[in-house]
């Protein structure tokens, strides 16, 4: 062999082994705008490096989006809020070793003058059916994220479809944040989870208008490994340690304790039960 050509094996050899190194040092999280938009990933992944000494590369979309990211083992792990969608994911094999990590609720914005009446509904689906019949502006996520599932079920169960179409009837095709930001410029209501709306709220004139402790408006998150046997070159130990951390009593308390620049809450711990 030329020394030419054993210097350039070796480059590649080396290049091969770097990358190998590199790829178990990182972990693909794939998770939804509202982890982002709160500020939650960035206070909580820093001390999961600190600790094990793994880097998350963080993607940020709604949840189909990043639940169709991990069937495509184009991540390692996700974390999510649609509780259905979590668990058709794990019968079809996609994922393994689901937990359900946290919770907040789903809430109905709008503004003060709230022409619909929607802090006088009863229920989500009156406050929904006000919003249909004054035909004021409705901002919907449009983006298959957790939130759009769950405003589309209410949607169909007022008015047996999505109005799509209706000319009160608006899609962002975007983030919270940025939904947030158009319901207020349009003057209109939007379905948002309680974390994202306490972050952005003084960056808005949206209120609060309805909020009801009830199974409907319940929204928990769940965290799930791409499964290994499906996609072998994905990082499943790396996956189970952010699992780990994330449902460990260090890891739940830090969730507790994480809240907006009021002092509120933004999620509330699930899984190490409360003494």
């Amino acid at each position: 062999m030329t020394k030419t050509f054993m210097m350039v094996l070796g480059l590649i050899t080396a290049l091969i082994l770097t990358s190998g190194v590199d790829a178990a040092d990182r972990l693909k999280l794939s998770s939804t705008t509202s982890t982002d938009n709160t500020g939650l990933l960035a206070y909580l992944l820093p001390k999961f490096t600190e600790k094990t000494g793994l880097r998350v590369d963080v993607i940020a979309v709604g949840t189909g989006k990043a639940l169709t990211l991990a069937e495509n083992g184009d991540v390692d792990v996700t974390l999510v809020h649609a509780p259905a969608r979590e668990r058709a994911f794990i019968e079809a094999e996609f994922g393994v070793n689901h937990r359900t990590v946290m919770a907040n609720a789903f809430i109905i914005v709008g503004p003060q003058a709230d022409q619909a009446g929607v802090a006088q509904a009863v229920s989500a689906e009156a406050a929904f059916e006000r919003i249909a019949q004054s035909r004021v502006p409705f901002v919907s996520r449009g983006d298959d994220s957790g939130t759009h599932t769950k405003e589309q079920a209410i949607w169909k169960t007022v008015l047996g479809v999505v109005p799509y179409g209706k000319r009160w009837y608006l899609e962002s095709g975007k983030g919270m944040g940025e939904t947030l930001t158009l319901a207020d410029e349009k003057r209109g209501y939007t379905l948002c989870d309680s974390g994202t709306y306490l972050k952005y709220s003084d960056k808005v004139d949206l209120k609060t208008l309805f909020r009801r402790q009830s199974d409907l408006l319940y929204n928990p998150y769940g965290i799930i490994a791409v499964n290994p046997a499906r996609h072998p070159h994905v990082n499943y130990l790396g996956a189970m340690q952010l699992i780990g951390f994330m449902t460990s009593p260090e890891g739940q308390k830090l969730i507790g304790d994480f809240k907006d620049k009021l002092g509120n809450q933004l999620f509330e711990p699930l899984a190490v039960p409360r003494g």
